[in-house]
């Protein structure tokens, strides 16, 4: 019997070579677990990543960083990942609340924030973020009226030092700083730059402004990267300028933790019409000024609640003189303190005019401002010499100073002034210049002023010592007395009150002596004194000569604004003049008489008193005409009887006595 054919499974047919039945599908799993393993993993994942929301950790995200600093953090927008070993995240529409207090309902937002993260560092504890962008960010700061701002967070009780950011990229940011209590609200927009070369972080541009202690201002220019911030110890480098008003600065330099505002290094340029608009903006209570360019080094130092900046070896000019030294101005005490060491090679005198309420002079060649050269004008259009505008007492008040300046060499062309050193000292109103001293023709005066501005009305106490000026010196322009010989000494007392210099030398108490000892002076200005035709004519024909001065001095007494001569008296051997009458302070007005007293025979001389009066600004000298015609018609009507008796009137027999000169201004 044949063999019968081998049987095969039901429903099944050989399939090509090398292909395995159904039955071998089925084995797989079984002959090969891991690689089944495998393929239903990375099955999982690819519809884990097509079906996966990254949006699904917003809430977790969001809910930590509000558990960390105390504030609400929103993610408005959708929050996604793209996956790799440096893996980046987005986030669109960002929002981090305010302190409860502040204006503003948001601190922070941005468009968009893009960071990456570096895995392989993550893995060894350090987190590296190579690349942080943020699109259109807002940032508001905001000063807390009680202290500090509303940048202090709650802590978060980690550390942030296996954090590192490699590249910040900011697109359209805005950031604004607000402080209510002190008029400041800026606001300045805040864009990258390209970076200088490959791989550096990109520095940041800055341009805006807004009000600055309520003034206007602006200000523009360019500092490192955000990122160079988080290294307190390295410097962070800026330059920087600002406009408020006529007022600029110009900053370059280096910044120390400016997050903490610990220190600064900063070479600073400040120019502005007047050093008094400083007050407003920083609070440095200084004189009208004219014009001023500056350019120091500027640093700061905090130690516990004083801060200190210091202008270290500055230089410059304020209107037509120089100026050059170190200042520091500290403040968290009761006021602010302002130490200064100051020093001018050429001070132009009329530059110090704001001191006492003046103004410096406009002509050409002068540096003036708008307001000081108006106020020049209508000092000028004024029938009145003395500087009538008051100090201003709170900013006597606001501030405490310990200034001192010396100048080598002034220049003032109608005062025979040489050389200043003076030390003025204010101490919660109180001013003292102690000692205000100047080099005059050759001599110098000493003088000390207080003035006590603690009251409504300011109590001034002036007290001035006069040593060796030369006569000659003394006035320079008159010709007859160019070869004088002779130093002029003396003393100055007063107390007045009032807020400005007219004010206070109106309503003055004391006393002002001033004397001569022995010197020279011109005989035909004696002369022409006491009104000596015929030694007037000898000496335009002979030639002047000198003749010796015995002593001069003058003793006025002063009470509310009028000095009264006491004794007023000028010695020669040809001729002493004596002298009387007032000088009134309060209304600048002359009224004295000078008598001439010959020594010497002369048969043509009209003695007559000589009357000075007037006012301070258009003062005069002439001979009492009275006097000088009373001898005329006596000449006049002697001629008509007979033509030599008129020599009688004008016959002048001397002699004149010698007045008491006791050797007190010898010196």
């Amino acid at each position: 019997m044949p063999d019968s054919p081998r049987s095969t499974p039901p429903h099944s047919e050989p399939g090509p070579r090398g292909a395995p039945g159904s039955d071998e599908w089925w084995q797989l799993p079984r002959r090969h677990p891991w690689w089944t393993a495998l393929a239903v993993v990375v099955l999982g994942l690819i519809v884990l990543v097509a079906l996966w929301d990254w949006n699904w950790f917003k809430g977790p995200v969001e809910r930590q960083v509000e558990n960390r600093t105390g504030r609400e953090f929103r993610i408005k927008g959708d929050l996604d990942v793209d996956l790799g070993w440096t893996p980046t995240i987005r986030a669109d529409d960002v929002h981090f609340a305010n302190a409860k207090w502040a204006r503003d309902p948001e601190m922070a937002s941005a468009e968009q924030l893009e960071l990456s993260i570096d895995l392989l560092r993550l893995l060894r504890g350090k987190v590296r973020i190579p690349h942080l962008r943020l699109a259109q960010p807002h940032v508001s700061l905001e000063a807390n009226p009680e202290g500090g701002g509303n940048w202090q967070l709650r802590n978060s009780g980690g550390g942030d030092s296996n954090l590192e950011f490699r590249r910040v990229w900011i697109s359209r940011g805005e950031l604004v700083f607000l402080d209510e209590a002190d008029k400041t609200d800026i606001k300045v927009g805040v864009t990258s730059a390209a970076a200088k070369e490959a791989g550096n972080a990109p520095p940041i541009q800055v341009k805006g402004g807004g009000q600055w202690r309520g003034n206007e201002f602006t200000v523009e220019g360019t500092a490192e990267s955000p990122l160079e911030l988080r290294d307190v110890e390295s410097p962070y480098q800026i330059d920087a300028r600002a406009q408020a008003g006529a007022t600029k600065a110009h900053a370059r330099g280096t910044l120390l933790d400016p997050l903490r505002m610990r220190d600064f290094d900063l070479q600073l340029n400040l120019s502005g019409k007047n050093l008094d608009d400083l007050y407003p903006l920083i609070g440095v209570a200084l004189p009208p000024t004219p014009p001023y360019t500056l350019e120091g080094r500027l640093t700061r130092d905090i130690q516990g609640s004083s801060t200190t900046w210091h202008y270290d070896k500055f230089s410059g000019t304020v209107g037509d003189s120089d100026l050059a030294g170190s200042a520091a101005f500290t403040t968290g005490g009761d006021r602010p303190l302002l130490k200064a060491d100051l020093h001018s090679k050429r001070l132009d005198f009329d530059d110090l005019a704001g001191l006492v309420g003046g103004a410096p002079q406009t002509g050409a060649g002068e540096t003036s401002n708008p307001e000081l050269t108006a106020k020049a004008a209508e000092m000028k259009a004024r029938q009145r010499v003395l500087p009538d505008t008051p100090y201003k007492l709170e900013k006597m008040r606001a501030m405490d100073a310990d200034v001192s300046l010396k100048a080598d060499r002034i220049n003032a062309p109608s005062l025979p002034l040489e050389h200043m050193n003076t030390h003025l000292s204010l101490n919660a109103g109180l001013l003292v210049l102690d000692p205000l001293d100047f080099g005059v023709a050759g001599g110098k005066i000493q003088s000390t002023v207080r003035m006590d501005a603690r009251e409504s009305d300011i109590r001034t106490h002036a007290k001035m010592q006069v040593r060796g000026l030369d006569l000659s010196r003394m006035l320079p322009k008159v010709e007859s007395l160019q070869n004088a010989i002779g130093k002029i000494s003396g003393h100055v007392d007063l107390t007045g009150h009032g807020n400005s210099i007219a004010a206070m030398l109106g309503s003055s108490d004391g006393q002002v002596e001033i004397g001569m000892g022995s010197g020279k002076i011109s005989n035909m200005l004696m002369e022409m004194a006491g009104i000596d035709i015929a030694e007037i004519i000898k000496f335009k024909l002979t030639g002047d000569r000198l003749i010796p001065i015995r002593c001069a001095f003058g003793e006025f007494k002063v009470a509310d604004g009028t000095m009264t001569a006491g004794a007023f008296a000028f010695d020669t051997t040809d001729t002493m003049l004596l002298g009387e009458g007032t000088i009134d302070l309060k209304n600048e007005q002359l009224d004295l008489i000078i008598r001439p007293r010959p020594k010497d025979r002369s048969i043509l001389a009209f003695r007559a008193p000589l009357l000075v009066d007037g006012s301070f600004k258009h003062p005069g000298i002439r001979p009492d005409l009275k006097r000088v015609g009373l001898r005329g018609a006596i000449a006049l009507a002697l001629g008509s009887i007979a033509p030599p008796a008129a020599l009688l009137a004008t016959l002048e027999l001397g002699p004149g006595e010698d007045a008491g000169c006791g050797g007190q201004y010898a010196k």
